[in-house]
């Protein structure tokens, strides 16, 4: 019974890691999908379509769990806050994709887990040692170096990809303060909130979509609600501290999809910022399960 037990929860971790994997490879995927609609349709139609898109996988869950759910809110003041930064996120995102290659822009997002171990000591009251602050220190100044002490740091594409990624880190950062609230109603009104947000972008800027165009939006919203099931389902079946490194393969993925798709290659500068960050955020995931255990949410389960 003893090795029935191990083999079964060793083969439950194992598909936990695999789900991991595709949960990332389809947000990278969902990126590049972006990225290509953005060069033809504004940020609001895109946003307006993905949305719709995204409803094709929430109607079943949400049914499934009750549309009562979705107005019984704890603090109902920061689930406003973080829809408004989640939404935040995903336009700046698109918005930063449209002008900068896709390694580029993620590179901004994967300093994540830097912002949020400097952010929860100020927002949640975490102790952070001497060491986590170091790599704090350390992961900032590899995203000084992506963005090129220049010129180019002050480029509007540049800002959008800083902002968006900070956005993103205080979602995080409030998806632990909300930890009563199921995945399905936060995901549910942050895509409501994308709905009525690119609504309002795309007045006087909604362009004819043909029908390639109309499935690849309306797949752009089924692939990254297929993506949030698959990693919040792999936080269930693995430890969080072995997966949360993974998320780096979001960057490998943002290279590889960028070249093929787009002929883009991040230049040495990106690169030498990316590999700053990678090892900053690794110290950090590191140190936060020696000290005190990693925490599921210290995963991004929401991407883009």
């Amino acid at each position: 019974m003893n090795l029935r037990a191990t083999s079964t929860a060793g083969n439950a971790v194992l598909a936990g890691v695999l789900l991991m994997l595709l949960g990332d490879f389809l947000f990278s995927l969902n990126d590049a999908m972006g990225k290509w609609l953005v060069a033809s349709f504004s940020v609001g139609q895109v946003l307006v379509m993905r949305s719709l898109g995204s409803f094709v996988m929430l109607t079943p869950m949400i049914a499934k769990q009750g549309s009562d759910g979705l107005f019984r809110l704890e603090r109902p003041s920061l689930q406003v806050l973080r829809v408004v930064l989640t939404t935040a996120d995903v336009a700046l995102f698109y918005a930063a994709v449209a002008y900068l290659p896709l390694a580029d822009v993620m590179t901004f997002y994967m300093a994540g887990p830097i912002y949020v171990a400097a952010l929860s000591h100020f927002f949640l009251g975490e102790t952070i040692g001497w060491r986590r602050w170091l790599a704090v220190v350390v992961g900032f100044i590899g995203v000084i170096i992506a963005l090129r002490p220049s010129s180019a740091m002050l480029s509007w594409p540049a800002i959008f990809g800083l902002i968006g990624s900070l956005s993103f880190a205080l979602t995080l950062i409030l998806s632990r303060r909300l930890r009563q609230t199921s995945d399905v109603t936060l995901v549910t009104w942050q895509t409501v909130a994308a709905l009525v947000t690119g609504a309002a972008l795309s007045i006087g800027s909604w362009s004819p979509m043909s029908g390639l165009d109309l499935v690849a939006m309306l797949a752009l919203g089924i692939v990254a609600a297929s993506a949030h099931m698959m990693i919040t389902r792999s936080l269930k079946l693995a430890p969080a501290s072995l997966l949360a490194p993974l998320q780096y393969s979001l960057l490998l993925w943002a290279i590889i999809l960028g070249y093929l798709f787009f002929g883009d290659l991040p230049d040495s500068q990106v690169l030498a910022g990316s590999a700053v960050i990678v090892l900053a955020g690794l110290f950090i995931f590191h140190r936060k399960k020696v000290v005190s255990g990693i925490a599921p949410d210290d995963v991004a389960p929401d991407g883009h």
